[in-house]
């Protein structure tokens, strides 16, 4: 179903906000809209409202006009106190006329959250689209509301139907991660700076901001063992700052087979990185999302979410998941993490070397 093409007959010089704030995985999935939006009406203006996360990855972009960032912790914490309200009106008041500047004439919903649907209404678009049933009254802030979409669809599926409800040509998925041959360069010198060759490692990905994606540190250590032993490659934990502790760890649980560069990477190289390796194993994370939508094929460690809803997009990529009774639960924090530790490092080899062998035949 599509949107009534006479609300859009000046979209091809006309100004779309996309609004997308939340966490990195989130945003690498809707990555296919702006491709889809660009490619359907190349003369049109495109902004992106995101949260800083996000920010990382599409500041700079070559097919956004703007990135407008959504200062979600700052916003929260002043939310979280009464007394700071004041302060939040006016900083939403900011917001509001920063982007009301834009004159938009669509703003795209694909968050479906309360304060997404705020953002929209605070666009000032005059066509404010989402899906109808949104969470934390979201649709309540539209005047396009797109039919309820499925839960157990995919993420990128679900982001573009609502770009062809308006109009939009999504016959061919792409990810633009805009990278440029700085971020490559970057990537080529951290590998040489760790002794690792192009096209001759594993990414590991190992972090994850809920405690029950988790895998092993064990496991990984265990794994960069194997990978060595069977396959002559060398292992590489990629991650955030925070993951440098687990970086080091599996890297002298393996005895040098993996080799530690948490910390050491932006977003825009480590998609870079990415087109460089073999494959990866990673948990269910953000990263995993860019690795995959910079071409690598990867095996994806699930337990408590779905990979239904939320695996690595495309053809190619192993999902090891036990499918336990208790799984999906969708909890941040399990005490016994069952799903994820009945993975073994034998299981994840075998993965690792049959995408090795289906990339080379």
């Amino acid at each position: 179903m599509q949107m009534d093409n006479r609300s859009f007959r000046e979209i091809e010089t006309g100004r779309i906000l996309i609004i997308k704030l939340s966490a990195l995985g989130d945003v690498v999935q809707a990555l296919p809209v702006l491709y889809c939006l660009r490619k359907t009406w190349p003369g049109c203006t495109v902004d992106w409202v995101t949260g800083e996360a996000g920010a990382n990855l599409l500041e700079g972009h070559p097919l956004l006009n703007r990135v407008i960032v959504y200062p979600r912790n700052m916003l929260g914490h002043m939310a979280s106190n009464p007394l700071r309200w004041p302060g939040l009106m006016g900083e939403l008041s900011r917001l509001g006329m920063d982007l009301r500047k834009g004159c938009y004439d669509c703003a795209l919903d694909i968050q479906g959250l309360f304060k997404s649907g705020l953002i929209t209404f605070l666009s000032g678009a005059r066509e404010k689209v989402g899906f109808s049933g949104g969470r934390e009254g979201s649709s309540f802030f539209l005047n396009r509301r797109l039919p309820k979409y499925d839960p157990d669809q995919h993420a990128v599926l679900r982001y573009l139907s609502a770009a062809e409800y308006i109009g939009a040509d999504t016959s061919e998925i792409r990810f633009p991660l805009g990278l440029k041959e700085a971020d490559f360069q970057r990537a080529l010198e951290l590998l040489k700076s760790v002794g690792v060759r192009p096209g001759r490692f594993v990414l590991f990905i190992p972090g994850t901001v809920w405690p029950s994606k988790h895998w092993t540190t064990e496991g990984f250590s265990v794994l960069a063992r194997i990978v060595a032993e069977r396959l002559g490659l060398s292992c590489v934990v990629a991650g955030a700052g925070s993951d440098s502790a687990l970086g080091k760890a599996i890297e002298q649980g393996s005895g040098g087979a993996a080799r530690d560069i948490t910390g050491r990477t932006s977003l825009k190289v480590f998609a870079s990185l990415s087109t460089m390796a073999a494959t990866a194993v990673s948990t269910d994370t953000g990263p995993m999302h860019l690795a995959a939508a910079a071409g690598l094929r990867v095996v994806a460690l699930f337990g408590p979410t779905s990979p239904g809803r939320t695996g690595p997009f495309g053809k190619g990529h192993v999902v090891l998941n036990k499918e336990m009774a208790c799984s999906p639960c969708f909890k941040r924090n399990c005490s016994s993490r069952k799903c994820m530790l009945a993975i073994s490092p034998d299981e994840a080899a075998e993965a690792v070397e049959k995408i090795i062998t289906n990339t080379n035949n």
